[in-house]
C-alpha cells in the first residue's frame, strides 16, 4: 500500500495496484458519515473500433458502451440495484464519451456494498433475450433525447465541428446502431475493456484503507484473470477544420437555443501538460464570458443572453472544444454582438487584476469540490484517465500565468474554427 500525502490540502490518499493489474485509491476524509465508490473503466462511447494486442481489429455498434453499462446491472436473480438498496446504498451508473462508471453512497455496511459493487461489475450476465429486451428500453431513451432541446443543440454542436471523430456520435447511440447489438458483441467488448487492468476502483468517505484493501486483495485473488494485451484504440483522422459553419434542428421551444464555440486544432495532449492546457483553457474562458465579465453583462442587458447562458470546455487525446451559449431571442444578433465585443479582448488581453480574481475563484471552488466525497470521486476517476492528479490542480492553478492565458485566448478563439447550432420553433 502506498500512501501519497498532500501537504497544503491535508488530504492522504493510499493506493494500491492489485497483482491482476486494478488500480485501487482510498481517500478516508475524518468525520464523514457518507462513503462514495466509484468502480470505473477506461472504456467510453467513443471507442467503437479497437483492438486488443494479440487479437484482431474489432468494430462495433455505436452506443454499445452505454448499452453494455445498462445490461450490466442485470443478473439471473434479479436487479442489481435491489441488493444495494437492501444494505442502505444508493447505486448507479453513467457513460461518457471515455469511461463508464459504477457507483455507490452509502453510510452502513460499507463493506458488504463494496463487494456488491466489484462483484457485479465483474460477472456479467447477458442473454440473447435480455439484450433483445434492452433494445426496446434504450430505443425508447434514445428518442426521449431526441426531443430535449437542451440535448440536440449539444449534439448539434458537436456534429457541427467534427466529421470522422466518434465523439459526434451521440452516447446511447441510435435505434438502428444498437439493433445490430447482440450478447456476442457485448462480451466481446466486455472482455476487451472491462479487464482490471484498464479498471479503477476508488473509495472516499469515513472508512479505513487497511481494510478497505484487505476486502479488495481477498475479492480479486478469488478470480481468475488471464494477462491483457494493450488496448489500441482506432480512429479515423479528423480535420482540423469544423464540418459546418452552422447546424440547425426544429423542435417546439419558447426561445431559440443557441451553443457555440470552437475546434481545438491541435489533439494528441495527454497528461500533465493536458490538464494545465484544461485549466488554463477553463479560466480563460471564465475570464472572456463569465457571469462577472462585462461581456456576459453587455448581453445580459440587451436582453440576448439569460441565466441560462454558460459555457465548458470538453478535451481529450484526440479531440477538444470549447461550447458557449443558451436561450437567446435572437441567435444572429448574439453571435454578432459577441463577436463585436471579443476583438477587442483578443486584441489586448485580459488585465492582472482581472485575471487574479478570476484564478482566486476558481482555486476556491476547487477547495470547496474537496468537501463533496462525489466530486472528488468523480474528478478523480477523470484526471487518472487523463494521466493527471486531481491534487496537483491547486499548485497548477497558482502557476498559470497571465501571459499564458492570453496566449491561449489567442490560439482557441480563432473565428475560422467557430461551430454553431440552433434549436429553433418551427
Amino acid at each position: 500500500m502506498e500512501t501519497l500525502h498532500y501537504e497544503r490540502l491535508q488530504e492522504t490518499l493510499y493506493r494500491e495496484v492489485m497483482d491482476n493489474g486494478l488500480q485501487v485509491y482510498v481517500l478516508p476524509k475524518q468525520g464523514f458519515t457518507k462513503t462514495y465508490a466509484t468502480f470505473a473503466t477506461k472504456y467510453g462511447s467513443v471507442d467503437n473500433h479497437f483492438r486488443v494486442a494479440g487479437q484482431e481489429e474489432v468494430t462495433v455498434p455505436d452506443g454499445i458502451a452505454h448499452f453494455l453499462e445498462h445490461k450490466m446491472f442485470e443478473e439471473p436473480e434479479g436487479d442489481i440495484f435491489a441488493t444495494f438498496a437492501s444494505n442502505g446504498a444508493s447505486a448507479n451508473a453513467f457513460t461518457s464519451f471515455e469511461q463508464t462508471v459504477y457507483l455507490f453512497s452509502a453510510t452502513e455496511k460499507i463493506e458488504t456494498n463494496l463487494s456488491t459493487l466489484i462483484d457485479f461489475v465483474q460477472r456479467p450476465y447477458f442473454t440473447e433475450q435480455n439484450v433483445e429486451k434492452e433494445k426496446g428500453i434504450i430505443g425508447q431513451e434514445i428518442n426521449m433525447y431526441a426531443d430535449n432541446p437542451d440535448w440536440r443543440v449539444y449534439f448539434g454542436l458537436i456534429e457541427a465541428m467534427y466529421t470522422k471523430h466518434p465523439v459526434r456520435i451521440d452516447i446511447a447511440g441510435t435505434v438502428d446502431s444498437i439493433s445490430t447489438i447482440t450478447k456476442d458483441t457485448l462480451y466481446t467488448c466486455y472482455n476487451a475493456f472491462y479487464h482490471p487492468s484498464n479498471m479503477l476502483l476508488f473509495v472516499v468517505g469515513g472508512v479505513d484503507p487497511e481494510a478497505v484493501f484487505k476486502l479488495v486483495r481477498k475479492n480479486q485473488s478469488a478470480k481468475s484473470y488471464g494477462p491483457q494485451g494493450e488496448i489500441e484504440r482506432i480512429f479515423e483522422t479528423e480535420p482540423a477544420e469544423v464540418g459546418l459553419k452552422r447546424k440547425e434542428c426544429r423542435l417546439p421551444v419558447s426561445l431559440p437555443k443557441c451553443l457555440f464555440g470552437f475546434k481545438e486544432a491541435e489533439a494528441g495532449l495527454d497528461g500533465p501538460e493536458a490538464v494545465r492546457r484544461d485549466l488554463i483553457t477553463k479560466l480563460m474562458l471564465d475570464l472572456l464570458v463569465g457571469s462577472s465579465t462585462n461581456l456576459y453583462q453587455t448581453l445580459y442587458e440587451e436582453d440576448l443572453i439569460s441565466d441560462s447562458f454558460g459555457h465548458e470546455f470538453n478535451s481529450s487525446p484526440q479531440y477538444a472544444f470549447s461550447a458557449i451559449g443558451g436561450d437567446t431571442r435572437d441567435p444572429d444578433l448574439l453571435l454578432g454582438r459577441f463577436r463585436e465585443l471579443v476583438e477587442p479582448i483578443l486584441a489586448s488581453g485580459f488585465r492582472e487584476d482581472d485575471f487574479e480574481r478570476a484564478r482566486s475563484k476558481k482555486i476556491g471552488s476547487y477547495l470547496r469540490m474537496l468537501n463533496s466525497p462525489e466530486s472528488i470521486a468523480h474528478e478523480f476517476t477523470r484526471y487518472q484517465f487523463r494521466g493527471g492528479d486531481l491534487f496537483e490542480v491547486l499548485p497548477t492553478y497558482e502557476s498559470i500565468t497571465l501571459e499564458e492565458v492570453n496566449e491561449r485566448l489567442r490560439s482557441h478563439v480563432d473565428w475560422n474554427r467557430l461551430a454553431v447550432s440552433l434549436v429553433v420553433s418551427p
